[in-house]
């Protein structure tokens, strides 16, 4: 096990070497492809945005920059390989930024926010762009119209992301969505919902950013890739910001996400560290919003649903009738193409954590029966789950953390904590509390009487 260096460079003429350490192993980033264009995405989410009329600034570059060197190092890094206890690696990135001493002013709460996503430990370095890449952000042209988004919106294919979508366009205004895509299941749901809304909110002016980002297997040498991708909802924000700092005027970048799942409290004791996400906790978002006025950008984030549970969220959706109609396309499953080893196309498994909440959601918001979405497994009731298998595991997880809350109902204002520091919220810990309690209720409600035993 080593310590992993990752180094950006620009472009075939940028030399520059960056020392290592006894302990380190060193992998160079090309960031550009031929001699100018930036690769991995980047510079097609600049032309695209550009053509819609927004214009980046150079720390929005920037940021989605540092955000590709995180990528790569979180996905292909493999944790089993490159930790002492199969999990906590030990990362450390130089970046070639437009301004080395403004980002290094900002580098304590960036550790902050990456040690808590990703559970690794992370060291964060600047360099000076190369003098011909010192300039990326174009301007906007005088006789251009200023765009007409009002808002950004995080838009992932789930189905959180799609009431976040119907509820802005209900109200009348005009989001700016963005999206980030790997595999084919993710895009075609964020493609198939996109052409849903333009369909129905035919009049409106909403676009949205779509950028694929994805690094090849190899690229650090001799070690393996990592399919946890406990950091991409770091690439997530950062695109969102990126848009919003070319808007030429303060934005509010909508991250939509329930709750129940944004606190994402452990459902038994083995659910911490590696089993428990935090990609949308409120401690992150909290060390973002930090960032943002650290860096002088004129935007915050926002989860407008924080005190919802999904199936509160689906209840009180804007328009129920067009959510009915999309929410089949949505996207909820952790892993919608295992079905393929039984011969089956992309679907829900019907029993993962995020399916069981997106079941239970729909079950409490539409009532039971009323759910189009395709499950794998369709009945959790037609046979004892194997607590020892995926089928099972989740539900019986369940089954814990509800017994236990049913046991002791103040038990939520402690478990509320396990995930993370929640001091930034001090006022809303009784409300994340009662969440908490709701979410639960929504999923046993969906599972009362399943049953689980270890085969």
């Amino acid at each position: 096990m080593k310590r992993q260096l990752l180094v950006g460079r620009f472009g075939p003429d940028d030399l520059l070497e960056v020392p290592s350490e006894a302990d380190e192993q060193t992998t160079y980033l090309q960031l550009v492809a031929g001699n100018r264009s930036l690769d991995h995405g980047i510079g097609d989410a600049l032309t695209n945005l550009n053509k819609l009329g927004v214009f980046p600034s150079e720390i929005g570059i920037d940021l989605l920059l540092i955000a590709a060197h995180v990528h790569a190092a979180d996905t292909r890094i493999s944790r089993t390989e490159q930790s002492q206890d199969s999990w906590t690696r030990e990362i450390r990135l130089v970046v070639p930024v437009s301004e080395p001493e403004r980002w290094g002013g900002v580098v304590a709460t960036l550790k902050k926010a990456l040690d808590f996503l990703t559970g690794d430990r992370w060291i964060i370095g600047f360099r000076a762009r190369p003098s011909r890449f010192a300039v990326i952000a174009q301007q906007s042209s005088l006789s251009l119209m200023a765009p007409p988004f009002d808002s950004v919106s995080l838009f992932s294919g789930g189905l959180d992301s799609l009431i976040g979508a119907i509820d802005l366009l209900e109200t009348g205004e005009t989001p700016l969505l963005v999206s980030h895509f790997g595999e084919g299941a993710t895009s075609d749901a964020q493609s198939k919902l996109f052409s849903g809304l333009k369909k129905y909110y035919d009049k409106s002016l909403f676009e949205r950013l779509r950028v694929g980002m994805v690094f090849e297997d190899g690229l650090v040498q001799g070690v393996g890739s990592e399919n946890t991708t406990r950091g991409r909802s770091f690439l997530f924000f950062a695109l969102g910001v990126f848009a919003g700092s070319g808007l030429g005027k303060r934005f509010t970048l909508r991250v939509p996400e329930n709750g129940f799942i944004a606190l994402n409290v452990p459902l038994d004791p083995l659910r911490l560290g590696s089993n428990s996400t935090r990609t949308t906790h409120p401690f992150y978002m909290a060390r973002w919003n930090e960032l943002l006025g650290e860096l002088g950008i004129d935007g915050s984030i926002d989860n407008p649903y924080w005190d919802k549970t999904k199936g509160e969220m689906a209840a009180y959706c804007r328009n129920p009738e067009l959510l009915k109609q999309l929410a089949s396309d949505s996207l909820s499953c952790s892993s919608p193409t295992k079905g393929r080893w039984h011969g089956l196309g992309i679907e829900h498994c019907g029993y993962c954590l995020p399916c069981l909440i997106r079941r239970a959601a729909l079950d409490t918001a539409w009532g039971k029966g009323s759910d189009g979405t395709t499950y794998t497994v369709s009945d959790l009731h037609a046979r004892p789950l194997d607590t020892r298998e995926s089928t099972g595991k989740q539900v019986r997880s369940f089954q814990y953390a509800i017994e236990r809350l049913r046991a002791n109902p103040q038990l939520a204002h402690l478990l509320i904590h396990k995930p993370g520091s929640l001091t930034d919220e001090i006022a809303r810990l009784d409300h994340f509390a009662d969440v908490y309690r709701r979410g639960l209720d929504e999923v046993a409600s969906l599972i009362d009487g399943v049953k689980t035993k270890p085969s």
